[in-house]
């Protein structure tokens, strides 16, 4: 189940991508599809052995084109290992709300992003994440859990502050906030409630299927209690100052240059049965 909507923001075979904050790795594994050079980058050991075996899996299974790339690895998003400039596009879905110093690692996203390069971030919506709070202190009040929630103006405010600018938004989800509400009623950690179980089987039946009728559902939900913001976003051109210039430089360039445009890649191969299957019981059952 994907947060970032590829058509709203385009991929190119070679882009290099760094999946911030991984997961289990389930926009890193589409990139890769889709023919860029990844990197997936997660605190969390655990998870990041898992999509490395994935990596490994699809690459056997001939999943991802030639000149591909997928790397898997262990790494802090305050202390990003990688130089200035690294990467063609960045993406951070539904990991902000859970770090302190979110300006942080906005400023290391966009420290190693190239200029033109691309960025979406994806956090939980404000509307459906409050009554998520208020149902339930053991949904936010965990170790490593939400510690925030975003008005959509507050996280493109930050994004702008952090010398991105935002092109696109939408939300996503739709089908999943009432899942998320049933759950923090019934106790989150009580996968047994009867009206959990059987919402738990409608979303991985709709993952797996993605009948009509759940798809049309979900585009007019979406508007309304879609259970993600997601923004789109570039980095600047630095400032072209003309050589004909003198000291004062009055009205000698334009202040940014336009992104350069991705070509997104059609006929993407669809995934093995079994790693559809693993991604819908993981996105409708787990939170990060």
């Amino acid at each position: 189940m994907l947060t970032v909507d590829f058509s709203r923001f385009p991929l190119a075979p070679g882009d290099r991508v760094l999946d911030l904050g991984c997961g289990a790795g389930r926009h890193a594994f589409e990139c890769y599809r889709r023919g860029a050079q990844v990197v997936a980058l997660d605190q969390n050991g655990d998870e990041i052995r898992e999509v490395a075996k994935w990596f490994a899996a699809m690459k056997e299974a001939g999943e991802a084109p030639a000149g591909a790339s997928a790397t898997a690895m262990e790494g802090d998003a305050l202390a990003l290992p990688f130089p200035d400039d690294s990467f063609d596009v960045v993406i951070i879905s539904e990991v902000m709300e859970h770090i302190p110093d979110d300006k942080g690692v906005l400023a290391e996203m966009v420290r190693v992003l190239r200029p033109g390069g691309r960025i979406a971030v994806t956090v939980p919506r404000y509307g459906p994440e409050k009554v998520c709070w208020a149902l339930s202190d053991a949904y936010h009040e965990v170790e490593g859990g939400h510690i925030r929630i975003y008005r959509g103006d507050e996280l493109l405010g930050k994004m702008r502050e952090a010398g991105l600018e935002p092109y696109g938004t939408h939300h996503a989800h739709g089908l999943h906030s009432p899942y998320w509400w049933l759950k923090c009623a019934f106790g989150v950690d009580n996968d047994k409630a009867l009206p959990v179980q059987a919402y738990h089987k409608l979303l991985v039946w709709d993952i797996m299927k993605k009948p009509l009728a759940t798809r049309l559902a979900e585009r007019a939900l979406n508007p309304v209690i879609g259970k993600s913001f997601v923004v789109y976003a570039t980095k600047p051109h630095l400032p072209e100052t003309s050589a004909a210039a003198g000291p004062v430089a009055e009205g000698a360039s334009e202040s940014t240059k336009a992104p350069a445009k991705a070509t997104a890649k059609s006929g993407a191969k669809a995934p093995a049965k079994s790693a559809a299957k693993t991604s819908a019981k993981t996105s409708a059952g787990a939170a990060k």
